[in-house]
């Protein structure tokens, strides 16, 4: 299998299955001389972990992770750092019933055509609990990130039909569905209770904040930063759509209303309004990088749907197993770290956008 890898100085490469022994990652490019101890990655890990919540699924991971290379005496060495997270609760059997099943809304009938099998445990590949060795590597890139005073904020901005009015970061750590609006948290969860009692699910919106940044990061064609984020924020299973600054509302918008203009302020560029959202022409232009992602409803729901099976028969399904009635509250780390990933990535490239730089940095 092809496609477990990302970023070009960074590089992550994700391995492991949902009902495997463990799952993990490998991490290059990292710069030698990082302190670094697994701490700084569960406090990461444990926000996306199951079990904290009746808004999550059941199973009791601790995620505890481990690190295998790349690390010494408390600092990184340069070399490749490996992470991995070992399985302790499977309940295999409870897939029992999908072997030969395709479960509307998942991967399975695209991944058996592609390679003629499927680990149908839980999604395998194809499952949430890949994006472990995305948070475990978003963590590590987080920690560098911060050294060089670039922050990243993520949240849930909406969930159902439920969307935040107010803004208060901190209020974040007060809900179980780390949004930063007290009553629309609220408001979400009794949106919740109902998708549960009717035996449903609910999808949302994350929005992730980028800080410190500076101009110059991106390239103008292929590899433009908005659409290597947009491959990042996509490359997650339950991500549906990709937006940045105004987004969608640019198709409504006159050129007076959606440019930005510039100004000087302390001897320095900066323009008046951030409906591009940070990036301009593909290259971040200094302001804050702002973007959302819609995230899907969970697909494995508890109502009986109708599918077809490998022998080519319409067939009924009941969904058993543990299952996120909402993935958005779990999936914000993922959001954050592959933003971090990204955004970390570019910023080593651009060290050798001019010659000025890499003189600079050899005299």
């Amino acid at each position: 299998m092809s496609g477990s890898s990302f970023g070009k100085n960074i590089t992550v490469t994700t391995w492991g299955e949902s009902h495997g022994k463990a799952l993990g990652v490998v991490i290059d490019g990292i710069p030698a001389g990082l302190e670094l101890n697994e701490s700084d990655i569960q406090k990461y890990l444990d926000r996306r972990k199951p079990g904290q919540s009746k808004y999550t699924t059941s199973r009791a991971e601790g995620d505890d992770v481990e690190i295998l290379s790349g690390v010494f005496e408390g600092k990184t060495t340069g070399c490749p750092i490996s992470l991995m997270v070992r399985n302790k609760d499977q309940h295999s059997n409870d897939y029992g019933n999908i072997a030969t099943t395709f479960r509307p809304g998942h991967a399975d009938y695209t991944f058996w055509e592609k390679y003629g099998l499927r680990d149908y445990r839980g999604g395998g590949r194809s499952s949430g609990r890949e994006t472990i060795g995305r948070v475990a590597a978003g963590a590590v890139c987080s920690k560098l990130l911060n050294e060089l005073g670039v922050n990243l904020i993520a949240y849930t901005k909406s969930i159902g039909p439920v969307s935040i009015n107010n803004f208060e970061l901190e209020e974040c750590l007060n809900n179980k569905l780390y949004m930063p609006d007290k009553n629309a948290a609220v408001e979400a969860e009794a949106y919740l209770n109902t998708c549960i009692k009717n035996q449903d699910s609910a999808g949302g919106i994350i929005e992730c904040v980028i800080k410190g940044l500076p101009a110059g990061l991106g390239d103008p064609v292929f590899d433009k930063l908005d659409a290597t984020l947009a491959h990042a924020m996509l490359s997650i299973g339950a991500v549906k759509g990709f937006e940045m600054g105004d987004g969608f509302n640019v198709a409504t918008a006159t050129g007076s209303m959606n440019n930005d203009n510039f100004t000087i302020e302390n001897s320095k560029i900066i323009k008046t309004t951030n409906h591009s959202g940070g990036v301009l022409g593909g290259i971040s232009d200094g302001s804050d990088l702002v973007f959302r992602v819609a995230v899907k409803p969970t697909p494995s729901i508890s109502q009986p749907q109708a599918t077809v099976n490998e022998a080519g028969e319409n067939v009924d399904i009941i969904i058993h197993g543990r299952h996120d009635p909402v993935v958005v509250p779990r999936a914000v780390v993922v959001v954050e770290c592959m933003a971090a990933i990204t955004v970390l990535d570019a910023l080593m490239a651009h060290m050798t956008d001019r010659l000025s730089f890499i003189k600079e940095f050899y005299n």
